[in-house]
């Protein structure tokens, strides 16, 4: 019987991969235990409508902070990944279920019930679906607008690689007001971290948003101390620009377990400075580049400043 809280059941396909050292974290790194009462209110909903998290299985060093807020990123369609990527801690293997048709009803609930200004909503990939999920995501965005229509709803989204490119169209058409998809590396890394995915279908998934539906912005974020150099992060940012990207995040890689991709620095403060002031020099409206930025630390103060910008923009013409 398969136990996701054993790592050699979790990660069947890093079990026999030899182990990477994990040095101690910088100073600057470190967060506090979860502890409080709005992080076991949080805890108590997402228990009580069995819904999953990304904060937790992917481990998230904020999830203290959020949950304690009332904030979390919700998983749908299981908590097993069709994909292997080398960075992540999510289960990986042969999803044991088919997608739960109640699900969306449930997460609409506990948007609904925690009072959400702002919700995120992610996935794991499901390559064993014939619409990657698609539709799936639609239902959860129209159940939400249902039950809780002054939330404003940001999608993380899989890159729907092995589906026909129509179904693009399915998730778009329900509105969400972002829509994300993780470039997650430079695209010299993917080979080795993201062996699953390729760089420029997801650069074009993003510009296909933008062509269907020029109001829904558009984010995509990358992790870095994985090996990569300043000049591909400075070309990453070039390609999200070509693609009209609007929201940039880029956090420090944070090495889950001895068996995930090797860390191979913690980039000082002062770089992810140095990438946030690049960032906005190439026209991004919204950056977040700190150690600890994840795809949606702070999403609703983010929107609502991604929101600004924008009509700052088209006021200035």
């Amino acid at each position: 019987m398969r136990d996701l809280k054993i790592p050699e059941h979790r990660h069947p396909e890093k079990a026999r991969k030899p182990d990477n050292a994990q040095p101690r974290k910088p100073s600057w790194i470190r967060v506090k235990a979860p502890q409080g009462d709005g992080y076991k209110k949080t805890h108590e909903i997402m228990r009580e409508h069995k819904l999953t998290t990304v904060c937790e299985e992917a481990a998230c060093p904020n999830a203290g902070e959020c949950w304690s807020q009332g904030h979390a990123t919700m998983m749908i369609m299981g908590e097993v990944c069709t994909r292997a990527c080398s960075f992540c801690n999510i289960a990986t293997g042969k999803p044991p279920e088919e997608l739960d048709p109640f699900e969306p009803g449930r997460v609409a609930h506990a948007v609904e019930k925690l009072g959400l200004n702002h919700v995120v909503i992610t996935s794991v990939d499901r390559d064993d679906v014939e619409d990657g999920g698609a539709e799936h995501f639609a239902q959860t965005i129209r159940a939400i607008r249902h039950r809780a229509p002054a939330t404003t709803i940001e999608i993380l989204t899989p890159d729907f690689l092995k589906c026909d490119p129509a179904v693009l169209e399915i998730v778009v058409e329900a509105k969400p007001d972002v829509f994300n998809h993780n470039l997650e590396t430079v695209p010299g890394l993917y080979p080795e971290v993201r062996a699953g995915a390729r760089y420029f279908h997801s650069l074009r998934l993003l510009q296909r948003v933008k062509e269907l539906d020029p109001s829904i912005f558009t984010k995509s974020g990358i992790m870095v101390g994985l090996g990569e150099d300043k000049q591909a992060v400075m070309q990453v940012m070039d390609d999200m620009r070509a693609a009209d990207i609007d929201f940039l995040t880029i956090g420090q890689y944070l090495q889950p377990t001895p068996k995930h991709h090797v860390l191979d620095r913690f980039v000082h403060p002062d770089e992810f400075k140095s990438y946030e002031t690049a960032a906005y020099g190439k026209g991004f409206l919204m950056v977040s580049a700190t150690p600890l930025t994840r795809s949606s630390y702070h999403a609703g103060d983010d929107f609502a400043r991604l929101r600004a910008a924008r009509e700052k923009k088209l006021a200035q013409g």
